[in-house]
């Protein structure tokens, strides 16, 4: 809406009579907002001016200072607040909240908010209908980004499996709106130019809160997080989660019984003393140093260290909580390290977290600690696992990537195979192997690395605008995932000997619970055949499982695609049934109540 730039035809200000038909107007469209959150933003005695522009657009602001309120049509039929009014009033509108900071980057350049993008909360996505003004937020920080249009309602989201456009957007921060203020300003430390992350003072406000509650009840979050932290302090994420976001899925949490596992692992962690925590965090990092941290991968967020490199590294059945060690903080116990000389690590003022920066694998602890031969996908195998005794054959499933001819000179520099299928990981090394080849790594700054003209052509040929310079160089953190956003993603499926592999990302299993005539409860079931099942054994097993018939239908419009109606509201068992003894991973199905209010 705002990405051009037009000069308004007329500019003046509002009469008494116009500025209280604005206030029922906005009354009507923002139902959510009362008196006090409309004098905010429009107060009672302060001039109100209105710029008219070509396209009929009328921009209403404060005289001398900000914009606050934007009409499409001219009308009042789509009246949208601008993010300084949502600045002043947060909850002036209801808001989708983003997977991470990262996806934020794309609404700043001026994309529409796609489902995938979004985070669903546990207990659903909220109620809405299309033709609706909605925000968007980003995780861990209360002001709003950008402010749209509903494209459907949110029953027309669930049955098209939460894909598409979420959100038309009219305004965003950093657009031609928001520059026209002469007042600027961002509301925090978490607004950057080119995306937004969690705002510090929010962030250390949550953990304080975090930590006047039972340590024992807040374990669970400590993952969560971490892995928040992360996103602000890298704008890069980890490659497993860029394939989270392109392949739209959600993580599920369906209720599941408690296994006897569980308490085990809790009764183990507590019997752990502050000693032997401490030595149980050095093993892990040194484990870490040797197995998975690459001089290449530096600087690290002290964040992604501890999610993505030691936290693997724990024992099976331990769980490990920096909070019972006797540094209590992650950044304490980095700074301890580079104190004792076994890695270099900073603080980030900006970002407010220590970096890891070095390590200094002569020093005698690195020297002498042995690591262990333990298979790294130990920590997240029981998501693909069948358990003892089912005799249905192991389910795996890799997201792997193609190079084009995007990417294909990158890969014959360092005679790499052009025909073959690669992880994220493996894609990764091949452009840093490039690098080193080249010799491309900033003397000035081991950070970045500079772009010859092949590398440049590989990451943004044909995806920077026309017009708009190229760039000189790239962080090492973006080099990976910008590289692998280039390259064609496939996914793998293997049951036993069968073994396919099908272009895009995977699709997810949907399991929807709605009413029938007769106030009756039906389950639905669909796509399975992305994870190798036929829909009519499984309609069969079904009905002897829980007692109940079963049917098969072909979806309409898509030949060769099942579903199985299961009669009865079974939502939460038949998630559990594919998980246990199907090994479908959790991220991989989607659970939809219709039945709750």
């Amino acid at each position: 809406m705002f990405k051009k730039n037009v000069d308004a035809k007329a500019l003046q200000r509002l009469s008494g009579a116009d500025k209280k038909k604005l206030r029922r107007t906005a009354k009507q469209r923002f139902p959510q907002a009362s008196d006090d959150d409309l004098d905010a933003i429009l107060p009672p005695k302060v001039e109100i001016t209105v710029a008219k522009y070509p396209s009929r657009v009328l921009v209403y602001g404060i005289e001398g200072e900000l914009p606050m309120l934007f009409d499409i049509d001219g009308r009042g039929h789509e009246l949208f607040p601008t993010v300084y009014a949502l600045w002043k009033v947060p909850h002036l509108l209801p808001a989708f909240t983003l997977k991470g900071g990262e996806v934020s980057h794309y609404i700043l350049g001026g994309a529409d908010l796609m489902f995938p993008g979004i985070s669903v909360p546990p207990e659903g996505l909220p109620s809405f209908q299309a033709g609706q003004p909605w925000s968007v937020k980003v995780p861990g920080n209360p002001a709003p980004i950008a402010v749209g249009t509903t494209t459907m309602s949110d029953t027309e989201a669930l049955k098209a499996g939460l894909r598409g456009k979420a959100l038309r957007i009219a305004h965003y921060y950093k657009d031609l709106l928001w520059a026209s203020a002469d007042g600027r300003y961002v509301p925090n430390e978490g607004f950057y130019d080119d995306m937004v992350v969690e705002d510090p003072n929010f962030a250390s406000a949550s953990q304080h809160v975090d930590s006047s509650e039972d340590p024992a009840d807040c374990k669970q979050d400590k993952a969560a997080v971490d892995a928040s932290d992360s996103h602000a302090g890298d704008p890069s994420i980890h490659s497993e989660t860029i394939e989270d976001v392109t392949a739209g899925v959600s993580e599920l949490n369906f209720p599941e019984e408690k296994t006897t596992e569980e308490p085990n692992e809790d009764k183990e962690h507590q019997h752990l003393s502050t000693e032997e925590i401490d030595s149980l965090l050095d093993k892990c990092l040194l484990q870490a140093l040797h197995k998975s941290v690459k001089d290449k991968d530096l600087p690290m967020p002290g964040s992604t260290l501890w999610s993505n490199h030691i936290l693997p590294c724990r024992p099976p059945g331990v769980t490990l909580d920096i909070k019972k060690s006797s540094h209590k903080k992650l950044s304490k116990w980095l700074q301890s390290k580079s104190s004792s000389g076994l890695i270099l690590a900073k603080e980030d003022k900006h970002k407010k977290e220590v970096v890891l920066t070095g390590i200094n694998r002569k020093h005698p602890d690195y020297m002498d600690f042995k690591p262990e031969k333990r298979v790294q996908e130990s920590v997240e195998q029981h998501d693909n696992v069948v358990p003892e005794g089912s005799e249905t054959k192991q389910l795996e499933v890799d997201e792997i990537y193609k190079p084009t001819s995007h990417v294909n000179p990158i890969f014959l520099a360092v005679e790499a195979d052009t025909g073959k299928y690669y992880s994220a990981s493996e894609a990764s090394d091949v452009v840093f192997r490039y690098v080193e080849k080249e010799n491309l790594v900033k003397p000035t700054d081991r950070a970045k690395v500079i772009l010859d003209a092949t590398l440049c052509d590989a990451l943004y040929k044909g995806a920077v605008k026309k017009g708009s310079a190229y760039p000189s160089e790239i962080h090492k953190k973006d080099l990976g995932s910008t590289f692998i956003n280039r390259m064609q993603i496939h996914h793998r499926v293997a049951r036993g000997n069968e073994v396919v592999v099908r272009k895009g990302a995977i699709r997810t299993v949907q399991i929807m619970t709605e009413r029938r005539q007769g106030n009756k409860k039906m389950t639905r079931v669909s796509g399975l055949e992305c994870f190798l099942m036929d829909a009519d054994s499984i309609a069969s097993e079904l009905q002897k499982k829980f007692a109940c018939s079963t049917t098969t239908a072909e979806l309409p419009g898509k030949k060769g695609q099942h579903e199985v109606l299961v009669q009865g509201g079974v939502i939460e068992n038949l998630a559990k049934h594919l998980v246990d003894h199907y090994g479908v991973p959790k991220r991989f199905i989607e659970v939809y109540d219709k039945t709750k209010k």
